[in-house]
């Protein structure tokens, strides 16, 4: 009688969708009634796709559960939702949210990286991590979770370019004050 009225669980796909809706509540003024309880719904939802992912005291990740949850995570950009809504989210959740995105990071779907691909298509995600780190509150959050989408090459690559082309027109922005400098 007891498991009679217990809840269908949710497909990995219903997981990811219902986080991506209610992560528009995160932006909701904060008198909006309902507001706090889907929050709570949220951080529920995404405690669950880190079971989905990492497995449980009771059992070890299905792969083929994690390969859906993935599909579904960057098919529409939840993503960027969840690094563009980190801050706003409280301190358990953030943890939950950089675990979940590092798994995500590995997760290979019919032998591919999807999560590789994603950030190629989505470079300006890696400008919001790195401009994470003015904000104290969520540095660790973002940086973290920059680290992991630096472990694919291409992304590195990239990365590395632009940085050496920012460098490079810094160091020549400065070098007539440095000879003016010299000069004195």
């Amino acid at each position: 009688m007891k498991g009679l009225f217990k809840s269908k669980p949710r497909t990995p796909a219903d997981l990811v969708r219902q986080t991506r809706e209610l992560l528009a509540y995160v932006e909701a003024p904060a008198r909006e009634p309902k507001r706090e309880e889907k929050l709570t719904e949220l951080a529920k939802n995404i405690r669950e796709m880190k079971t989905v992912l990492y497995g449980n005291s009771e059992a070890e990740p299905v792969p083929e559960a994690c390969a859906q949850l993935t599909q579904e995570f960057f098919k529409d950009n939840t993503l960027r939702l969840l690094i563009v809504c980190l801050p706003k989210l409280n301190l358990e959740v953030r943890k939950d949210v950089t675990q979940v995105v590092a798994n995500l990071q590995r997760q290979q779907v019919h032998s591919r990286l999807i999560a590789s691909d994603y950030l190629e298509a989505n470079r300006d995600l890696l400008d919001i991590l790195i401009a994470g780190y003015e904000n104290t509150d969520i540095a660790l959050h973002y940086g973290s979770m920059l680290r992991d989408c630096i472990r694919h090459q291409s992304i590195a690559r990239n990365l590395a370019r632009a940085s050496k082309l920012k460098l490079s027109m810094y160091s020549r922005s400065l070098w007539p004050i440095k000879i003016n400098h010299l000069k004195l």
